[in-house]
C-alpha cells in the first residue's frame, strides 16, 4: 500500500490526532512562563529549619524564590541558578534529577549542566551561560548570592 493510500484510509481524524501533538510541540505560541529579567543583586538566607527550607531536606529537591532556583543536588550539595532561561529570558529553569542532576528550561529545552554550562550546544541560541550563584551554609543557614 502507498503512503497516499495509507493516510487517506486513516482517514482525517487519525492523521489530526498524529500530527497535531508534533506540531504543537513545536510552536512558539504555546509557551509557559513570562519573559522576565536577569534578577541582579541576588542575597537572601534560607533557613532549613523552617517550612521553606525544609523542601531542601532531600538530596534531588529544589525551590524557587526569587527568581532563583534553589537546588539540593544528588550528592547533598547547595547549588543555585537562575530561574531565567539564557536562550530567550523565559522564567521556567527547574531542577532535574536526570543525567546526575541538570538544570532545564522546559519551554524550548535547553538543558544546563549545574555549573551553567550549556548541554545542548546544537543552537547558537542555547549555548549560553546559564548564571549560576554562590552558596555558603552556616550551620542551618544557606545563603545565596552572587
Amino acid at each position: 500500500m502507498e503512503r497516499k493510500d495509507f493516510l487517506r484510509s486513516l482517514g482525517a481524524g487519525a492523521a489530526f490526532a498524529l500530527t497535531f501533538p508534533c506540531l504543537q510541540g513545536c510552536s512558539k505560541d504555546d509557551v509557559d512562563g513570562d519573559k522576565v529579567e536577569q534578577p541582579t543583586g541576588i542575597d537572601f538566607t534560607i533557613d532549613l529549619n523552617s517550612a521553606e527550607g525544609q523542601k531542601l531536606a532531600n538530596n534531588g529537591s529544589f525551590i524557587l524564590k526569587n527568581l532563583v532556583v534553589v537546588v539540593k543536588d544528588l550528592s547533598g550539595n547547595f547549588v543555585a541558578a537562575t530561574q531565567v532561561c539564557s536562550h530567550e529570558s523565559y522564567d521556567q529553569v527547574r531542577y532535574e534529577s536526570i543525567d546526575g542532576g541538570i538544570f532545564y528550561c522546559d519551554v524550548h529545552g535547553s538543558r544546563f549542566d549545574l555549573d551553567g554550562t550549556p548541554l545542548n550546544q546544537v543552537d547558537s541560541k542555547t549555548a549560553k551561560q546559564l548564571k549560576v550563584y554562590n552558596t555558603e551554609l552556616t550551620g542551618d543557614l544557606l545563603r545565596v548570592f552572587e
